[in-house]
Formats: C-alpha cells, sequence, structure tokens
C-alpha cells in the first residue's frame, strides 16, 4: 500500500560549517514540522512497487541539490538532482529577511516585526512555488512539504 511521506531527514552536515541558535532553531522546526505531515510521492516506479514511505538525504554539491531517497529500511531507490540557480536569489533573500526579522524581535515594535514577518513568509512562499515547480514530474510534494524543504535547502547553504 502507499505511504508517500517522508519518515526521516537528514542534512549533509559536511556543507554545512556554522548555525547560528536562530537558524538551529529554524533547521529543528522544519524537520520536526516536516515529519508531523508532509506528502513525498517520487514519480518514477520501482519494480517491486515501492511507494513510501520514505528516507531523505539532503546534500549540496556542484551549486546542485541532491536528493538520496530511500526505502524505509535504509536501502537506496534514487538520487534526485536539481539546479539551484534559480533558486541563488530566493535563498539570499531569504537569509536577509530573517536576519531582519531575528534583530527585529530583539528591539522593534510588534508592528515592525509583523510587517517583517509577512514579508519573510511571502519569500519563504514564492521560494516554495518554484520549489514544486522544479520537481514536477519528478516528485510530487504539498505545498508545506515544499515550505519546509526550502527552509532546509537554505540551512545547507549557510557558509559560515
Amino acid at each position: 500500500m502507499a505511504d508517500p511521506r517522508i519518515i526521516d531527514v537528514k542534512l549533509d552536515e559536511r556543507t554545512i560549517l556554522w548555525r547560528s541558535a536562530d537558524i538551529e532553531q529554524e533547521r529543528r522546526i522544519a524537520i520536526f514540522d516536516l515529519l508531523e505531515g508532509n506528502h513525498f510521492a517520487p514519480q518514477r516506479e520501482h519494480a517491486d512497487g515501492y511507494a513510501g514511505p520514505y528516507r531523505i538525504h539532503l546534500r549540496v554539491e556542484e551549486g546542485r541539490l541532491a536528493i538520496d531517497i530511500m526505502r524505509e529500511d535504509e536501502s537506496h531507490l534514487e538520487t534526485l538532482v536539481i539546479g539551484l540557480a534559480r533558486f541563488k536569489r530566493p535563498i539570499r533573500d531569504y537569509f536577509a529577511i530573517c536576519d531582519s526579522y531575528y534583530q527585529a524581535i530583539r528591539n522593534a515594535t510588534p508592528q515592525q516585526i509583523e510587517t517583517i514577518d509577512m514579508a519573510r513568509r511571502g519569500v519563504h512562499n514564492d521560494a516554495a512555488e518554484l520549489l514544486k515547480e522544479r520537481l514536477e514530474g519528478k516528485i510530487e510534494i504539498d505545498f508545506d512539504t515544499a515550505r519546509r524543504l526550502f527552509t532546509l535547502i537554505c540551512v545547507l547553504h549557510i557558509k559560515g
């Protein structure tokens, strides 16, 4: 029976040089929320009909996102690689707006924080739609799954 969801996600820690406490919290929340509810259905059929649940490992190699997709027993199913060139600006914008948001939380008015948070959500939502578009025909995901995966893609881009 098909179970199109992620049950475990790992990030390639070798590509992450440093994370602030705020970014580490974002990572933990994204992974927790992703595992609590997601839709992840690779579109390639497997000879034995395997259709989930999945374990994934995310890494960035030479400007591309590699998604290792594994069965529940951790045996490898496939690796999907997508270019990240179209994500450079959304990632940069997301980092910039997150920095503003974290600074605002510490010393801005609630209205200023809300304004920045709305902008942050807008950048995040646009990037999630772009990710869904880039995965079309390869992996079917819902919007919330795309948002959480984009957060994890951003974490993989932290260079220190």
